[in-house]
């Protein structure tokens, strides 16, 4: 039998973190809960997650702080992370996300919405079809090994911008607009703003490197994967 996927609940407030986790229990999700940083952390050496949701506001360390960490770490840096807060302003969304958030969710938020995103950052941690393997210009893409190359170079990746350059590269030259992006690359996007996908875009860009300038900004349309853009010489 399949093992509910499990939600690792990063809440200071015992009241916040056991309302979320009967409602992930009640839909088939396996939530555990860390008060802080330092058992967030503890959590994570016992077992991986499936996903995290995490507060900006913790005793100690800070939900970006911990974000920031667990993407510089090879063993939790594809994990994703969703943002709870009761930050709405623009800034500090961004902030959320240049962390390393995968989405972010403000306070209150309906526990539909919640589920909703829970599933959705699960979805698209789901590796995409595994006989594919795509190739634009010296970019390479292999589904099956989970691998991006540049030149011969291995390019790593989180899973949203694997998914996001997988859907680039298998329509390119053309031009994608923010909504087709996350209709296609987030599946469920009712509760994920348009401003998501910049983000994302600018962390696919400084992954790829020299590479990065094959994703064009085709201004007040959308995005473009183009083989003729500029990357520069060969080493």
């Amino acid at each position: 039998m399949k093992k509910p996927p499990r939600i690792l609940i990063v809440e200071d407030e015992p009241a916040i973190a056991e309302l979320i986790a009967v409602n992930l229990r009640h839909n088939g999700l396996q939530p555990v809960w860390a008060e802080d940083g330092a058992n967030a952390d503890r959590e994570l050496e016992a077992a991986l997650p499936d996903a995290i949701l995490l507060d900006w506001m913790l005793p100690g360390q800070s939900g970006l702080v911990l974000a920031r960490k667990w993407r510089a770490d090879a063993r939790t840096k594809d994990i994703p992370i969703l943002m709870l807060t009761a930050r709405g302003d623009e800034p500090d969304k961004v902030a959320g996300l240049d962390a390393g958030a995968d989405d972010y969710i403000t306070k209150p938020f309906s526990t539909q919405e919640l589920l909703a995103r829970i599933r959705a950052v699960l979805r698209r941690r789901a590796p995409v079809a595994v006989d594919e393997t795509l190739s634009v210009g010296e970019l390479k893409l292999d589904a099956a090994t989970h691998r991006v190359t540049w030149r011969a170079q291995a390019v790593k990746l989180g899973p949203t911008e694997f998914k996001l350059l997988a859907h680039l590269m298998r329509n390119p030259e053309r031009v994608h607009s923010r909504s087709q992006l996350l209709d296609k690359v987030w599946g469920d996007h009712v509760y994920i703003e348009e401003r998501t996908v910049d983000v994302h875009v600018k962390r696919l860009r400084e992954s790829l490197g020299a590479a990065g300038a094959m994703i064009e900004t085709v201004r007040g349309a959308g995005y473009r994967l183009s083989a003729h853009a500029s990357t520069g010489a060969a080493a």
